[in-house]
């Protein structure tokens, strides 16, 4: 696909998106990543980046020493917040900045590209043309160049000055200088601490930030006051001098700045190259700075489960480029922390299933080793032997151990490895050791143990969604969605136990389900769709008694994914989940959005109106929602759900952001402030990358795994009469030509000879063609 739109355009063959202006989107942003670092780089120059050593850390830091907080949504910038600028001193012209802060100089020209291994700038300005290039290759360092081309038909001389922000580092201890040895600034730092038993750890960090340039620079800075003097970002009273002042930082806020004075002949290209990183010892800055090593991508990248040819060009893209990456970022840096969340770990590795099983059991293992005695989940799976239980997972949620039986329906679909059950492991607070199909069996338990009276699901201090934190504070609260999942989790296992040829296990598990559907239809069935839940105090929530959060999207979903609703029923949740919850961006996770705390609901009431759980798009949820829809044979419905997560032509610049990955959310609330709604968080950690591949394979294209092999039941929307996907499985590559055809009832063909939806494809280098209705 190759697409162009005034602000954006897509180039499919070269794996590219790219920008055309700094001002359109001004907050669009791409991401990079290698087994130990991450970074978050803006379009116009600001960057977030963190590496692991084992917990994530930065190099480049903010004007002020900040806490240790998660990646946040709708980041905020400042002008002194960590930025890769680069001015230009032209002759007599105006100052200017690359890629556009902080000068905010008009360019004659600017293009942000994002590649599928490196993020590009291609700006034009006064007779010159630049080209920067951003990449990743080992190791917690940036690779960075700038080409500068004369386009003119005279010599020009341009004066460059790269600027890489390094920020306050810490108030113990930190310094800059410049190693001419290396031509290297190197900015050392001590992060803080008072326990001496922390010494030896302290002692191991990254502290040294360091900026080297493969060019001997002309001048250089190392003090971000004195850069700045008496002026400002836009304009440092350090760039009116001549030369820079070379100065160094002794306890003060460092800065990396060089400058550069080139001659450039007409039609003659001059290049710079630097390397941006962090290490422990200066030692360590060599290897780290040979300018003959370019940034490799990582081979995952390039994995994918599905290529397809729709008739969609914009979800073909997303789909065959961004989707695989998003989902390898997530398997193979667990969101850069020691400690993810369980519920985020599962889900996180049933998406790299698809990518690469392998690794996706091993990350299961991990997680049900650290199981409790009792069946419990822990709220968070440690990553390595010093790791931690910090934020979030030191409070009690409820619903970890569902997310064991999405991993496992898709793993054993995919794979056929029913040898994992007589894996043994062991657990977090015993020294014996049990078999997978143990662990599982004392997980539903737990689950079991986890009903009430009535027989539904206690919430505790939260579900899946975190902030509703005080429905059960008590321990009497209970959550719908909750006690959906968990009937889907005892059906799963019952399924799975028939599979493994326990039967006994298969009717118990199926009696719980049965059981516990009977009283969620009982209590939570609200009128029109499913309540929420059951405060402490008895009072049911999301229905329409409540002016605010009337109506929630995660109970009609599970609803669909979990009971057996008559196609009545559907109808019903379905045409009040358009009504009230759906907008031009997809379905708001529930409405109206909360405007004042509620105190028996907790710190979801708390948020913003329209931002993450009190009422945004949260494309989590509504990845739940098209995952119930295609479980219930709504493929039109479902598209659409799918479709409208994408950042797309008609709304890019509502939206902010470019179609290079799924975020958590976009701005809700949009009955309620319509303005706002439709805003991008630009936060691409989010459990909805595993479920939105899982629904677009296994259920839009219908190519499910079973113990024959490959099967097909597609689910395409109505308007989709044609397309070609090829299936990577079990080490065989199957190209599928699917064709809609009036009164045909769905089967496969190949040479003349067909098979119905009930038959394994055949291991053929031919296409298939899968006909339709």
């Amino acid at each position: 696909m190759t697409s162009n739109n005034p602000i954006y355009s897509i180039n499919s063959a070269n794996h590219e998106v790219a920008l055309h202006s700094p001002t359109a989107l001004p907050n669009a942003c791409g991401f990079l990543w290698n087994k130990d670092m991450m970074i978050q780089m803006n379009c116009r120059g600001y960057a977030s980046a963190q590496h692991m050593q084992p917990e994530p850390a930065k190099y480049s830091k903010g004007p002020a020493l900040e806490s240790t907080t998660f990646m946040q949504p709708e980041h905020h910038y400042y002008t002194d917040h960590p930025g890769r600028f680069f001015y230009v001193k032209l002759d007599d012209k105006p100052l200017f900045s690359m890629p556009y802060e902080p000068v905010k100089a008009p360019l004659e020209n600017f293009v942000f590209v994002h590649a599928k291994d490196e993020l590009r700038w291609h700006i034009e300005q006064h007779g010159l043309q630049f080209v920067i290039t951003l990449s990743l290759a080992q190791g917690v360092v940036e690779h960075w160049s700038l080409s500068v081309t004369n386009t003119s038909n005279k010599p020009l001389n341009p004066v460059i000055y790269p600027m890489f922000s390094i920020g306050y580092l810490s108030w113990m201890n930190q310094s800059a200088s410049y190693d001419a040895s290396l031509q290297c600034i190197v900015a050392k730092s001590v992060t803080p601490y008072q326990k001496t038993q922390d010494y030896p750890y302290i002692s191991s960090l990254k502290d040294i930030t360091f900026f080297a340039s493969q060019t001997a620079p002309d001048g250089f800075t190392c003090n971000y006051k004195k850069f700045l003097g008496e002026g400002h970002l836009c304009a440092p009273q350090g760039l009116l001098n001549g030369k820079l002042g070379e100065e160094d930082a002794n306890y003060e806020v460092p800065v990396g700045v060089f400058q550069y004075s080139l001659h450039c002949p007409p039609g003659e290209t001059r290049t710079l190259n630097w390397r941006f990183g962090a290490v422990n010892k200066v030692e360590d800055i060599g290897p780290l700075i040979d300018f003959e090593v370019s940034a490799k991508t990582p081979a995952s990248n390039t994995l994918r489960a599905v290529t397809l040819q729709s008739p969609n060009s914009e979800f073909n893209d997303m789909v065959n480029n961004w989707l695989p990456r998003q989902l390898a970022y997530h398997g193979q840096m667990n969101r850069l922390t020691t400690d993810p969340q369980t519920r985020n770990f599962l889900q996180d590795s049933m998406g790299l299933i698809y990518l690469d099983a392998g690794a996706a059991k091993q990350n299961f293992l991990k997680a049900i080793s650290q199981q409790h005695h009792s069946g419990a989940m822990p709220d968070g799976v440690l990553l390595h032997e010093k790791a931690t239980l910090k934020y979030i997972n030191q409070v009690p949620h409820s619903d970890h151990n569902v997310w064991l039986l999405w991993f496992l329906e898709v793993y054993i679909n995919e794979t056929q490895d029913t040898a994992l059950f007589d894996t043994t492991a062991g657990f977090c607070d015993a020294k014996e050791t049990a078999s997978v199909y143990e662990h599982i069996n004392r997980a539903m338990h737990n689950l079991v143990e986890n009903l009430d009276e009535r027989g539904l699901s206690l919430i505790k201090e939260g579900d899946w969604c975190d902030p509703m934190n005080m429905v059960g504070k008590d321990g009497k609260g209970v959550s719908a969605w909750l006690s959906m999942a968990t009937s889907r989790a005892f059906t799963s296992w019952a399924n799975l136990c028939h599979k493994l040829g326990e039967y006994n296990d298969e009717a118990k598990w199926n009696a719980q389900a049965k059981a516990l559907n009977l009283a969620i239809e009982k209590y939570f069935w609200a009128n029109n769709w499913y309540a929420r839940g059951i405060t402490d105090n008895g009072r049911r929530f999301g229905t329409r008694d409540d002016s605010e959060g009337s109506i929630y999207l995660n109970p009609q979903a599970w609803a669909m994914l979990a009971l057996s609703p008559s196609v009545e029923r559907v109808q019903e949740l379905n045409k009040a989940v358009d009504t009230q919850l759906n907008t031009p961006f997809g379905p708001m996770m529930l409405a109206p959005a909360y405007t004042h705390m509620h105190t028996d609901i907790g710190r979801i009431t708390q948020k913003s109106p329209g931002v993450a759980e009190n009422g945004s798009v949260y494309n989590h949820a509504a990845a739940f929602y098209a995952a119930g829809l295609l479980e219930q044979g709504e493929a039109d419905l479902a598209f659409d759900v799918l479709y409208k997560m994408l950042p797309r032509d008609s709304d890019i610049t509502l939206r902010g952001q470019l179609p290079v990955y799924l975020p958590n959310y976009y701005r809700g609330a949009y009955y309620q402030y319509p303005s706002m709604a439709g805003r991008s968080s630009h936060l691409f950690n989010t459990g909805t990358v595993a479920w939105f591949y899982h629904c677009v394979v296994d259920g839009l294209l219908g190519l499910r795994g079973a113990e024959e092999g490959l099967y097909v039941n597609p689910q395409l929307p109505s308007t989709w009469h044609e397309l070609h996907v090829t299936r990577n499985f079990r080490g065989h590559e199957y190209t599928l030509h699917y064709i809609r055809k009036a009164g045909e009832t769905l089967h496969w063909r190949l040479d003349g000879k067909r098979g119905d939806s009930t038959m394994p494809l055949p291991k053929v280098t031919q296409t298939i063609e899968v006909l339709f209705s």
